[in-house]
């Protein structure tokens, strides 16, 4: 296919080069999440965020993490937990309703300093794993992350800290959080849609992502296997935040 008739496959708001990159970072971002049970949504999150527009970014990102959560979930499906998941799926349907009727009212520039503040938040800070694991305390979890994923795009630190104190195997960690957050990118995807979201234009290079994305599910632990998890959480850091200042900036107009 040449150039020109692949252009025709990708929004007019991105360029060619930059859904190449999204492609091929979906497959990295992907195998992160496989190895470390957490990180690569944020990080995809804060690329996404610097090449294509913002009133696009929250909806288009949550559609490509369903397909790579679903994937780990599906790999994984033999340690999830049917009861806590229940618990978390009514609170966050509770979230999606509320979250989805507000987020449209938030302007653009707004937007993209919550986003910057959030990825720097998740990025540096350490979350508190003391959480109860009450069926209450999931339900109400799920309704409060829901709600700031609708807004803020990548939730998955803040859903394997309330899920950290439930399960202490990281196998079942890294599993309940990907049904956990498949439920969620469900929910806002579907939320999105009804309040007039135009998905069809993005599909052809949101399906792409979903295959790379689950070519870095299946290949995370071997990809990243190789690398000091200190050296590699240090440049993760560096390379997020950066991306993150940048969307600050561009939040304030500079």
């Amino acid at each position: 296919m040449q150039l020109p008739e692949l252009a025709h496959l990708i929004p007019d708001s991105l360029s060619i080069a930059s859904a190449v990159l999204l492609i091929t970072a979906s497959f990295f971002t992907s195998a992160i999440t496989a190895a470390f049970g957490v990180g690569g949504g944020v990080a995809m999150l804060a690329l996404m965020g610097t090449l294509m527009p913002v009133t696009s970014l929250i909806p288009v990102h949550g559609l490509v993490q369903l397909g790579s959560n679903t994937g780990r979930m599906w790999r994984m499906r033999m340690f999830l937990n049917k009861r806590v998941l229940l618990f978390f799926m009514l609170g966050a349907v509770l979230g999606a309703l509320l979250g989805g009727s507000l987020v449209f009212a938030i302007p653009e520039a707004v937007l993209k300093l919550m986003l910057g503040a959030f990825i720097l938040l998740v990025t540096w800070t350490t979350l508190p794993k003391s959480i109860s694991s009450s069926m209450t305390t999931i339900g109400i979890g799920g309704f409060i992350t829901t709600i700031l994923t609708m807004f803020l795009g990548a939730s998955g630190p803040l859903v394997v800290a309330l899920l950290a104190k439930t399960f202490d195997e990281r196998k079942q960690l890294i599993a309940n959080s990907a049904a956990a957050m498949t439920i969620q990118h469900a929910l806002k995807v579907a939320a999105f849609g009804f309040f007039g979201f135009a998905f069809a234009q993005w599909l052809p290079l949101i399906m792409t992502m979903m295959l790379t994305g689950y070519l870095g599910t299946i290949s995370g632990g071997k990809l990243l296997g190789v690398m000091d998890e200190g050296l590699f959480r240090t440049i993760f850091k560096i390379g997020v935040t950066l991306l993150a200042l940048d969307m600050i900036r561009r939040g304030l107009g500079f």
